[in-house]
């Protein structure tokens, strides 16, 4: 059987390797770091957790031990596509080149550019990064890539289907054609291939089993079952969930569990901490900062299930994942290898649980057609959806305020309901006893016949002098009706006049308005004696 030290690696690093306690490499690392020694272009193609990250950088750093760097100018290149994959593999060169004197930087989103900068002024011979990261720096004159004598792009096909395309391509033409390039991945699509032919020089093809599948040592499970309401269904996946945790017992003793949208990740995790589960999220949209802590408490132990997107499901070295559960099932096949391959790494057993719904029919077609094998089937928990009120959501009842305790808040100060059928209070009559309106209209008292008599003698009074005064007024207007009545007639007279006048100048079938051309007299130029007897003049002008 090989052992590392039938490698050719450099002693110190041999020797950081030993102190890990590794003293046989993975099939990938036996095949692949032969040829990476050599100076050759590597494509290396093995399922996840079988050691891609130290088949690229053991000889790289065996290769890097002779000579120097400069600033600003790095001697390699790895190119990760997210920061936590990035981030690992920077834990893994300062494992394995802990007994050399070599430099690294690792260039992420999350982290400020001042603190990068120094590290890049200084010079470096490993430097690690985010291809929009190491662009920002080189459009920023911070850095030259003249000087890279070792590229490696791993998982290149994520690199490439997240679209880092263009990125990849101009990064690859600031480097120096002479580099040694090395391309490790788990899956290789024949399209992605086609591409990776263009960068790289007669490659070394190591291919560890058969391509996009998935370890033995991980034990696959199916749950399917069909929601009571098409609306209820992400509730009762909830509750499937938690009873396959529940169900394992003490033998989960951490687990990943992964969704396919970011909103998802922060509903379960947070549905999972309200039943009483050490549960975190992580996906894209969290702060660097925040994501480090939670992969930091996750590794450590202090965080027992860790919720996550595929920002988590690609390179994430943690060796002690007992358990993989699918919240979702991955609309990618590819997918579906990396996320269980999570679980069941460097020989250990593990266990791996899809959670299904009759919409994911076809994708779990597509990934039993990429592992050329059917999954098998798991049973839905019994006590998984006992409990679940049509009515209620999927929280404890005394997380929801019921059942025992004191009502919630909100239910205190909440105004009792208004009946619609009610009549308004503005609207409501106003019932009265008739006995009371009879002995209000019996106690008003009746006027005095003394008292009549006085009134109608003043309106007597008042009438007279009234009368005298209208009489005045009507000498004086009369004269003024007269002048007025004069002058109306006069006007119907004019108005008559016109109406006449128009009826005897009218033109028979022109209406009221006739043309001005058709009025217009014209003057005769040549006549003779007798027609100018005979015919009348038929204009004023001649």
């Amino acid at each position: 059987m090989l052992k590392f030290s039938d490698l050719a690696l450099d002693p110190r690093v041999l020797q950081a390797v030993i102190d890990t306690g590794y003293e046989t490499p993975t099939p990938i690392q036996e095949q692949a770091i032969p040829f990476a020694l050599e100076g050759r272009d590597v494509l290396g193609i093995a399922q996840t957790g079988t050691g891609k990250t130290a088949s690229f950088t053991l000889p790289m750093i065996t290769r890097l031990g002779r000579g120097r760097a400069r600033a600003r100018m790095p001697r390699s290149l790895v190119l990760c596509p997210t920061r936590e994959l990035a981030a690992q593999v920077a834990e893994n060169f300062d494992t394995y080149a802990k007994h050399t004197k070599l430099t690294k930087a690792l260039l992420i989103g999350g982290v400020s550019f001042g603190e990068q900068d120094k590290l890049i002024d200084r010079g470096v011979d490993v430097l690690i990064a985010t291809p929009g990261r190491l662009l920002d720096h080189f459009e920023r004159g911070k850095l030259l890539l003249t000087g890279v004598e070792i590229m490696v792009v791993d998982e290149a096909d994520r690199m490439l289907d997240m679209g880092f395309i263009p990125d990849i391509e101009r990064i690859f033409q600031l480097t120096p054609f002479s580099r040694q390039t090395l391309f490790f991945s788990a899956t290789m699509a024949p399209e992605i291939e086609r591409i990776t032919n263009t960068f790289l020089t007669n490659p070394a093809r190591v291919q560890v089993e058969r391509q996009n599948s998935a370890s033995t040592t991980i034990e696959q499970a199916l749950i399917q079952f069909t929601p009571t309401r098409r609306d209820r269904s992400f509730t009762e996946k909830r509750a499937v969930l938690r009873s396959l945790i529940k169900g394992e017992g003490e033998s989960c003793t951490n687990a990943i569990i992964f969704c396919n949208r970011k909103m998802d990740v922060d509903v379960v995790a947070k549905s999972l901490k309200a039943h009483g589960f050490n549960a975190a999220p992580i996906h894209g949209d969290l702060e660097q900062s925040q994501r480090m802590k939670t992969l930091d408490a996750f590794r450590d132990g202090s965080l027992h299930l860790l919720v996550a997107s595929d920002v988590a499901a690609r390179g994430l070295d943690i060796p002690a994942v007992s358990h993989v559960f699918n919240f979702d099932v991955p609309s990618h096949p590819e997918d579906y290898v990396h996320r269980i391959g999570r679980t069941g790494r460097a020989g250990r057993l593990g266990k791996a649980y899809t959670i299904a719904v009759p919409n994911d029919d076809k994708y779990l077609s597509a990934i039993e057609s990429l592992l050329k094998q059917p999954i098998p089937r798991g049973v839905v928990p019994e006590s998984a959806l006992t409990g679940l009120d049509e009515l209620s959501s999927d929280k404890p009842r005394e997380a929801r305020g019921e059942g025992r305790g004191k009502p919630r808040e909100r239910d205190r100060n909440r105004k009792p309901k208004r009946d619609e059928s009610a009549v308004p209070a503005s609207m409501e009559p106003i019932a009265v006893p008739v006995a009371a309106v009879v002995e209000v209209v019996a106690e008003a008292p009746a006027p005095r016949r003394e008292e009549r008599r006085d009134d109608r003698r003043s309106e007597r009074r008042d009438e007279a002098p009234r009368e005298e005064r209208r009489t005045e007024r009507r000498d004086e207007v009369a004269p003024q009706r007269e002048r007025r009545d004069d002058r109306r007639e006069d006007r119907r007279d004019d108005r008559r006049d016109d109406r006449r006048d128009r009826r005897e100048h009218a033109v028979v079938g022109m209406g009221d308005h006739v043309p001005d051309f058709i009025l217009r007299s014209f003057k005769i130029s040549a006549v003779t004696a007798d027609d100018a007897e005979d015919e009348p003049a038929t204009g004023t002008d001649g």
